[in-house]
């Protein structure tokens, strides 16, 4: 059986679902951080059937807001002193800057450079943001 060793310091990024922790460990940018990172994919999961977790060692500074964009039923743990001091529930977020691409031809982030997509959240059941530029819709499933 494959183990993992507990987090005495750090952050665990628990309940994605199976398949995106590749995902949300490229957004973050976990690669390129000096400090140890465990990516654990196709875990039992008795609420999800399987999962994938993350855990990051002895790092509390970095925004995780954007993978509620990825996987909106992440929790989110900091461990200090081998216990959790705090859990967060991640949802999707009201503004995404940088991470969605407009579909929208004419809109000034696909045919100008140097300018960084935005989107505002319009309906979360839906999970549709606008285009904070040319007010195009975009569907998460997009």
């Amino acid at each position: 059986m494959l183990s993992i060793d507990s987090l005495t310091n750090g952050i665990v990024i628990d309940h994605i679902r199976a398949g995106m922790g590749h995902k949300i460990f490229e957004v973050l940018g976990l690669d390129k951080m000096g400090c140890t990172v465990a990516l654990i994919m196709n875990v039992q999961s008795k609420k999800r059937g399987k999962k994938d977790i993350i855990k990051i060692e002895n790092v509390f500074d970095i925004d995780l807001t954007e993978i509620g964009i990825i996987d909106d039923g992440v929790t989110i743990n900091i461990i200090r002193d081998e216990k959790i001091q705090e859990k967060k529930y991640i949802q999707l977020p009201e503004v995404v800057v940088g991470l969605l691409k407009c579909s929208n031809p004419r809109c000034v982030t696909s045919s100008e450079r140097g300018v960084v997509s935005s989107f505002t959240l319009v309906d979360r059941e839906l999970k549709q943001y606008k285009c904070d530029y040319c007010d195009h819709f975009y569907e998460m499933e997009d």
